[in-house]
């Protein structure tokens, strides 16, 4: 055991591989050939970005590489520490450089937690080479890493764990008497180890705490019936008392949120109530606000599905109505009905892409005139004005249709909401070819008309 290990330190701590051939998962980047590989084979370590979730191995991967050179490892949280603590690292980082010719890599885990101006205390050292950066963050370096410092840092994403590659870590940690329970002589029964792997949902870290609760529970149970002791197993019903309840990976305002929320969004658009009551769920387990989902549906009605199917704009209003109302988890239905009825109904984005017409025309043209005949006249002055003169009021036709028109003069004939053939549109659009083809019967008549 390394010796700044105890045995009082957690399992997942104990066990962190200090060497390439103990690491396990991301075999996209540590594999034969592959990017990190070719790093340490040939120690010279650019800074860095380690992008995944926890559990996924950035901080041993940073003690790995920094292991594989003669620098100086320097390990900073960005939850404990701030720019006054940077500034002490680079004024040693600078007197080793000076004295030994020594390299200093220094390793922020959370960096996303660095606010811009503390981000930025990082670039000019980065820039001289006198620090080499790895951060480690679980959000998307894109949202909450500053675009100078992601320019001097190559991202390298890594993934969950599979549950192949947990289960191999899990028997590692029963197996090592070092560092792990290899002096408990405890084994595992096949159908507790999977469930020890699907229960730390690509998490190493996570893997390991629950291995190392269950080690626990089991001992104290052997304790109480020594009669027992032939036989140290690691049992199924153990590991479910352990787990108690599964919490999921997910941060109501990370990059998790946004990828489920996606997830529904392009569920519902493509018409599959199947992944869509999926997604949802998962949010809905997972502790997101449901009120914030009804919200987003009710967007899509407008936005997806519009006049289609207008009811379902009803539906999506009714459903924030009911989870009002019934609150979780009676309420969570309303919100599932909503989502399958949204999936199932007829789509269309007319509204939405009308909606961005009028805005361009709108910012592209400013503040046109209305045209007179589109003017309110209540006072005689106006109507002196010209105010509301040549107006035809459609009641007065037989049809209800006039032929006037009503965009500003530099608009005319502009046209912003094209209904599709799908669902209620379909009748919307055939209503519409109607009209128009009564008028324009009705230009050619006239036409005929003022020829004779």
């Amino acid at each position: 055991m390394p010796a700044n290990k105890s045995q009082h330190s957690p399992l997942a701590e104990r066990m962190r591989p200090t060497r390439l051939e103990h690491f396990v998962g991301q075999e996209h980047l540590i594999g034969p050939g592959k990017f990190l590989s070719q790093l340490i084979e040939s120690s010279r370590i650019p800074s860095l970005l380690l992008w995944g979730p926890p559990g996924s191995g950035k901080t041993t991967l940073a003690t790995i590489l920094a292991h594989a050179t003669s620098a100086n490892f320097v390990f900073f949280s960005a939850v404990l520490s701030g720019v006054k603590e940077i500034r002490q690292i680079v004024d040693q980082a600078r007197d080793l450089q000076q004295q030994s010719g020594t390299p200093t890599i220094l390793f922020v885990d959370e960096i996303h937690r660095f606010n811009k101006s503390q981000q930025d205390a990082f670039l000019p050292h980065v820039e001289n080479g006198l620090l080499t950066l790895i951060g480690a963050t679980t959000e998307n370096p894109s949202f909450q890493i500053t675009a100078p410092l992601l320019s001097r840092c190559q991202v390298l994403l890594l993934l969950p764990l599979q549950q192949e590659a947990l289960k191999k870590v899990i028997w590692r940690a029963l197996a090592d008497s070092d560092s792990g329970l290899g002096a408990l002589a405890l084994t595992l029964d096949e159908q507790a180890l999977a469930l020890l792997a699907e229960a730390a949902d690509g998490d190493c870290r996570r893997a390991l705490n629950l291995l190392e609760t269950a080690a626990s529970l089991t001992l104290e149970a052997l304790r109480r019936t020594p009669q027992a002791e032939g036989k140290r197993v690691i049992t199924t019903a153990c590991v479910q008392e352990t787990l108690q309840q599964r919490t999921l990976r997910y941060d109501a305002k990370g990059e998790e949120h946004y990828n489920l929320i996606s997830a529904l969004h392009k569920s519902l658009r493509d018409s599959d109530p199947d992944g869509a009551v999926y997604w949802l769920g998962r949010m809905l387990v997972a502790g997101e606000d449901p009120l914030y989902l009804a919200r987003r549906m009710i967007r899509f009605a407008t936005e997806d599905i519009g006049n289609a199917d207008p009811q379902a704009l009803q539906v999506t209003l009714n459903c924030r109505e009911a989870f009002h109302m019934l609150g979780s988890p009676e309420g969570d239905l309303a919100l599932m009905q909503a989502a399958i009825y949204l999936a199932t109904a007829p789509k269309s984005n007319a509204v939405y892409t009308c909606a961005h017409k009028v805005r361009e025309d709108i910012n592209r043209t400013g503040s046109l005139p209305v045209p007179l005949h589109l003017r309110n006249a209540p006072t005689a002055l106006m109507k002196d004005f010209g105010y509301g003169h040549g107006y035809q009021y459609a009641h007065d036709d037989r049809d209800g249709l006039v032929r006037q028109e009503h965009l500003p003069a530099e608009l005319a004939g502009r046209t912003y909401y094209e209904p599709t053939n799908r669902g209620f549109e379909a009748v919307i659009k055939d209503r519409l070819t109607k009209w128009k083809l009564i008028l324009k019967q009705r230009a050619q008549q006239h036409e005929q008309q003022t020829k004779k």
